[in-house]
């Protein structure tokens, strides 16, 4: 009987040390936000809505597993998988989302409260609240980009405006931000396998942006 409960000691005492050894603390959100971005269309711009957070976990990130945004007002719900989310690295942060959040075609996301749950592996979660206020009408007019003769002409009245360069099969190449709304092509010191290149303006105060169509550098 001792050696019974001798034995049944030293397993409830290896199972501790193992869970005490796995993590089991919550992911967090440290900042969340919905940007709206206006795309370029024959009739009028079309709006496509992008959703990205900072995530934590003590685990790594390789550790989350689902992201929710939901707008409990309006019963939406959006779930982003893993597998599905794209991740980026900017000024030694990375985020995670999407650039898919939509209701249904020619229908405007609400404005409002949103909240934002990140799951991980384990299925510990938290949840941090944002709000979208981005105006439901533009606030500036579409932009415009026009390159002739190694010149380019910009039309905006956005307080940011870059220009986002690709290679000819399209692939992204260089960003070039524009500190004057014309000028030389050359002077933004743009690499030789741009070949196309469109205008994004910005307004980061309300998390608009607008993106042209490509034309042609030279």
């Amino acid at each position: 009987m001792r050696m019974i409960v001798q034995k049944t000691l030293l397993v409830l005492l290896f199972l501790a040390v193992v869970f005490s050894g796995c993590s089991r603390a919550e992911p967090k959100i440290a900042f969340g936000f919905i940007q709206l971005v206006y795309y370029q269309d024959k009739n009028k711009p079309q709006e496509y809505f992008s959703f990205f957070i900072i995530p934590e976990d003590d685990d790594g990130l390789e550790n989350l597993e689902d992201l929710y945004l939901y707008h409990d007002r309006e019963q939406l719900r959006w779930h982003i998988k893993s597998d599905d989310w794209i991740s980026y690295t900017h000024e030694e942060k990375t985020w995670i989302g999407s650039r898919s959040i939509a209701i249904g075609e020619d229908e405007i996301l609400p404005r409002g409260q949103y909240r934002a749950v990140l799951v991980n592996k384990g299925g510990e979660k938290s949840e941090r609240n944002f709000s979208f206020d981005a105006p439901e009408e533009p606030r500036f007019p579409f932009p415009n980009l026009e390159i002739s003769g190694g010149s380019y002409t910009v039309t905006s009245s956005y307080p940011v405006n870059r220009l986002v360069c690709y290679d000819e099969q399209g692939k992204y190449v260089f960003t070039a931000r524009l500190d004057t709304l014309s000028g030389s092509v050359n002077d933004l010191n743009i690499p030789a396998p741009a070949r196309t290149a469109a205008l994004w303006a910005e307004d980061a105060e309300y998390f608009m942006s607008a993106y042209t169509d490509v034309t042609a550098l030279r």
